[in-house]
């Protein structure tokens, strides 16, 4: 065979070594996870991405969606995780991690399972510097994992937060609650925040956002009787 054969192999060969380089050098940031159906266009995680909550509903709606398709999770710090809470969002235990109390040690703890799981979520048990977020983010991204971090943390790339909430089924003040209606704000760097309701959760315990249970009553709702005369 001779060298000039050989080219159109070579090129080929060297266009998909490049396109190999270029998806290495970009990371896997451009790679979306999946995400609770709730929260389908206001938020979406990316593989290697750090996402701030404030709440613990926050913290399991976010760890619910990739759970839900599959994915294995870490949560590391929470000691007092609700289980019917979690499962109620749609968090797979039987493919969850939890280490309650991991001390002084609990960053080495996320460290090492960000290198085997698809999303930690931890609650750091005091303030995060700046230099050991980098190195986890950098770590993150190398491995392709999502990091939710329930509290402050440096340089998140969106941070979800509990706006407000509202129970229902009290009547009169008394009877039972029914439901919980939630409205979630989402901000990313000096982007507008973006909000949305949801039912977290409903009363039948699933979770959608509120406009889809007012389109479910609207379907509901039977064709008038006609009278012909």
């Amino acid at each position: 065979m001779s060298v000039t054969s050989l080219d159109p192999v070579r090129s080929e060969l060297l266009a998909e070594l490049q396109q190999k380089v270029e998806r290495i050098q970009s990371g896997p940031t451009a790679e979306p996870v999946a995400t609770h159906p709730a929260l389908s266009g206001l938020l979406q995680l990316r593989a290697g991405g750090v996402y701030g909550v404030d709440a613990a509903s926050a913290a399991l709606l976010l760890a619910a969606g990739p759970s839900l398709a599959g994915a294995w999770c870490g949560i590391v710090g929470v000691q007092d995780l609700g289980v019917e809470a979690a499962q109620t969002y749609g968090l797979q235990l039987e493919r969850t991690i939890v280490v309650p109390e991991p001390r002084e040690r609990w960053l080495e703890v996320v460290a090492a399972l960000a290198d085997v799981v698809d999303l930690v979520l931890v609650r750091p048990p005091g303030p995060v510097r700046q230099g050991e977020a980098a190195r986890l983010a950098a770590r993150l991204r190398k491995r392709g994992a999502v990091l939710v971090a329930w509290g402050e943390w440096p340089r998140c790339d969106a941070r979800l937060t509990v706006a407000g909430t509202r129970w229902e089924g009290l009547e009169q003040g008394h009877g039972r609650l029914k439901a919980r209606r939630v409205r979630l704000e989402v901000r990313r760097g000096a982007a507008p925040p973006r909000e949305r309701e949801l039912w977290l959760p409903a009363a039948d315990l699933a979770v959608r956002p509120v406009e889809a249970e007012q389109v479910r009553r609207v379907e509901a709702v039977p064709d008038p009787v006609r009278v012909v005369s």
